[in-house]
């Protein structure tokens, strides 16, 4: 293609850009666990951009097209829930998603004094947890929601990521 992917914070106008990639992305998820319901899938766009306003999003693009996304959001005790960690199917593989991850780890640092990252997925989702080990996460709990048990993984944000 004969350009390079860039990071850079989300705006309002990407809004629908990206939950239009979320979708597409996580339908392998959905058809994983059999379960076309799960939260990425009918999230709205109302819903997202209110999320959008108070959150940490991320956006990867390739020229004007977004290829690739994360967000996360801070509490008051500095635990940063990163998720929807998403990367278009032609490029994956790639190591995008940990660029991004990266990213938005320094940028939760810098920005916003995450103390530690937490971070969810499912238990048959190899590709994402095998990210998130190389990164230095450790599970710390499962849950099920309906069908899906879900793997929870946190890591101190002291455990520096590389750089994006």
């Amino acid at each position: 293609m004969g350009m390079s992917v860039t990071i850079s914070a989300a705006s309002e106008q990407d809004a629908e850009q990206i939950l239009k990639l979320q979708y597409l992305c996580f339908q392998s998820e959905a058809e994983l666990y059999g379960d076309y319901r799960i939260e990425p899938l009918v999230q709205t766009l109302e819903d997202f951009r209110a999320e959008l306003a108070h959150s940490c999003v991320l956006v990867a693009r390739l020229g004007e097209e977004i290829v690739g996304s994360v967000r996360a959001v801070v509490d008051e005790e500095g635990t940063a829930r990163i998720g929807r960690l998403c990367v278009h199917p032609r490029l994956q593989g790639h190591g995008l998603g940990g660029r991004l991850l990266a990213a938005v780890e320094n940028r939760l640092v810098a920005e916003f004094d995450a103390k530690r990252y937490r971070l969810v997925t499912g238990s048959r989702s190899e590709g994402s947890l095998r990210l998130y080990r190389k990164f230095g996460y450790a599970q710390v709990g499962t849950e099920l929601d309906r069908q899906v048990t879900l793997v929870s993984l946190a890591k101190d944000a002291t455990t520096y990521a590389t750089s994006a």
